[in-house]
């Protein structure tokens, strides 16, 4: 059985790294960079820069909170 999680590498503050997630958070994430006018790796540097101060764990985890906390706000005034 093919696994739901995507590894891929991205530069961040001038490292390559990979980061781990399912194929949904990384559509989300272009999304969310495209929205803001930022390339991928700035929206990967910001979140992974602001990660330590909120406690976020790893960058994999960090991303996926960064991602529902984008779309949540459309998600509750929908069920509403």
């Amino acid at each position: 059985m093919k696994s739901l999680v995507v590894k891929r590498s991205i530069v961040i503050g001038g490292h390559k790294t990979s980061v781990s997630l399912e194929e949904p958070f990384w559509s989300s994430l272009k999304e969310i960079a495209a929205t803001d006018g930022k390339s991928l790796s700035q929206v990967v540097s910001a979140i992974d820069k602001h990660r330590d101060v909120l406690r976020r764990g790893n960058l994999s985890s960090a991303i996926r909170l960064h991602v529902l906390e984008r779309y949540r706000p459309q998600a509750i005034k929908k069920a509403a």
